[in-house]
């Protein structure tokens, strides 16, 4: 097992760490001089920079994307591999054993399923997970397995927990149900899953040091800040479309930054 993927299975050992998510490589760069001690994949940012919305991506645009960014840091990098590009377990785990040849250090497999915009039965998801476990643990990653029931407004915390001790019994390494924002919620969720537990950052949901409190070991934010940053982007643009002003540059990134995290 490499040094940055031994590094990564270590820091989800105790504490918490924030594994924010670069949508490219400038960004990555950028996060990792910041002092992070890992990053991941952001599905909807790699759309969002081919001009495209999430789930709107290839396996193999997704493989590229991998190795550009975790080649472009020192630090672990976790990918965000949707469903694993595969509606079988044998192309599940193919596409984490591709994945483990990027040089990453672990990646995710979701239980929605766009096509049907249904959360997968949950015999067919903990099989599904079980494939890319083994696939994971010959590739030495660290392997994180979603409920998506949250995300998409489905089912209820029963169902997900439920949900997420199969998938650790299947394997799993790490358990998430992103958009859980309820802080009663995830502390019964870190109770009951016997496993480490990454949760999404968001602006209604609790604080780090709330989530560190509670036994969360990994926060990780999604699309958000490549929506943050795009966001950005357009308040300046209107700025000069309607009022011709650049006062948006008060917030530019300084010089000295982009040197030291370029250089």
């Amino acid at each position: 097992m490499s040094d940055v993927r031994q590094t990564f299975r270590k820091l989800h050992a105790e504490g918490l760490f924030v594994m924010p998510n670069p949508w490219d490589v400038g960004s990555a760069r950028l996060l990792e001089s910041m002092g992070f001690p890992a990053l991941a994949t952001t599905s909807a940012g790699h759309a969002a920079t081919l001009g495209r919305l999430d789930q709107h991506v290839t396996r193999e645009e997704l493989l590229v994307h991998a190795a550009a960014i975790a080649t472009s840091v020192d630090v672990p990098v976790n990918v965000d591999a949707e469903r694993c590009f595969a509606d079988d377990p044998e192309g599940v785990a193919e596409t984490v054993r591709l994945l483990g040849r990027t040089g990453v250090a672990g990646c995710s497999i979701e239980d929605y399923d766009p096509n049907s915009r249904r959360i997968d039965p949950i015999e067919v998801a903990t099989e599904r997970v079980a494939a890319a476990a083994e696939a994971a643990r010959e590739e030495g990653l660290v392997l994180t397995a979603r409920a998506e029931n949250h995300f998409y407004g489905l089912g209820d915390l029963d169902d997900t927990i439920a949900r997420l001790r199969a998938y650790r019994e299947a394997g799993a390494d790490v358990l998430y149900a992103p958009r859980l924002v309820d802080l009663d919620g995830i502390v019964r969720l870190v109770r009951e899953v016997d496993g480490p537990v990454n949760v999404l950052a968001r602006a209604e949901g609790p604080s780090i040091p709330e989530l560190a409190s509670v036994g969360v070991r990994r926060v990780s934010t999604g699309g958000a800040l490549a929506l943050a940053a795009y966001g950005a982007l357009m308040r300046a643009a209107r700025e000069l479309l309607d009022s011709g002003t650049s006062t948006y540059m008060s917030g530019a990134v300084p010089a000295d930054d982009l040197e030291r995290a370029f250089s």
